[in-house]
């Protein structure tokens, strides 16, 4: 699944082809995703996209009546590529613009979405509850000491829970425990508050330095351009099972925590 680094990828990958442009037509395929587009998409046509954000792990494209809402779901994948390019299977939409570019939306799984959210009008539900941006100054390993306070549940299960904060997925929550030297099946609560400070500050190095890198392509991801990210290439735990840790040499060993794999060195992280 495309985690944050992949989604801000994509982001910077599509936002020089698209912002200032005007929406020339939307092209809608296939409506049933996780959730049916809305018809609302198409008032965005004849506008000019102002911006292109990212909160959490939804790209939003900003007109003067609202925003298109896409997200990536499981196998998302969003190239820009001329409008005239042959459409392949799991091409379920289009967005062109006044450039002749065009925003192609393929997700074989079809478990991603496209939205509409218009101006004025109370947010999406989608975005109620959300924790603050990891790669803002509102996080930060203070507030995450804070925060987990009382709460038994597993570290990892905790600094993924998007109301804490976003966007730390399980590739990043795995490899930010490795280097922060704490084990991810902890209770939140009993980790240190200067275990927090040094795991906040990891948190940023290493989803800032996966977008630097790319991404990490597994199976699905690849960039706007097709490219492949590379931070797959530098994973220290992620995926090793039985594999020498890169400190102490022992082997990597793996647990099931929230049903997610999880990979950890138990000499390494206490």
């Amino acid at each position: 699944m495309p985690e944050l680094p992949e989604v801000e990828v994509s982001r910077l990958g599509i936002s020089p082809h698209l912002e200032n442009q005007r929406i020339e037509k939307i092209v809608v395929r296939h409506r049933q995703l996780r959730w049916l587009i809305p018809q609302d998409i198409h008032l965005a046509e004849g506008l000019v996209i102002q911006s292109i954000r990212r909160r959490a792990k939804y790209l939003l494209l900003d007109t003067e009546l609202g925003s298109i809402v896409i997200h990536l779901g499981m196998s998302g994948k969003l190239h820009i590529v001329p409008s005239d390019t042959p459409v392949k299977k799991h091409d379920h939409l289009d967005i062109v613009v006044s450039s002749g570019a065009c925003l192609r939306f393929n997700d074989a799984r079809r478990f991603g979405s496209c939205l509409w959210q218009a101006v004025g009008q109370p947010a999406l539900s989608v975005f109620s509850n959300l924790g603050p941006e990891p790669l803002t100054d509102d996080f930060d390993g203070k507030t995450l000491f804070e925060r987990s306070r009382g709460k038994s549940v597993a570290v990892k299960n905790f600094i993924m829970d998007n109301k804490i904060v976003v966007g730390v997925g399980n590739i990043y929550a795995n490899e930010s425990l490795f280097l922060a030297g704490i084990d991810p099946r902890k209770p939140a609560d009993k980790v240190k508050k200067k275990d927090y400070l040094a795991l906040g500050q990891i948190i940023k190095q290493v989803l800032a330095h996966a977008i630097q890198q790319g991404g990490t392509t597994l199976k699905d991801f690849a960039q706007a351009d097709g490219k492949p990210g590379y931070f797959a290439q530098e994973l220290r735990v992620y995926g090793r099972l039985n594999q020498p840790c890169v400190n102490c040499i022992k082997p990597i060993q793996s647990v099931t925590i929230g049903q997610r794999n999880t990979f950890f060195c138990d000499n390494c992280q206490k």
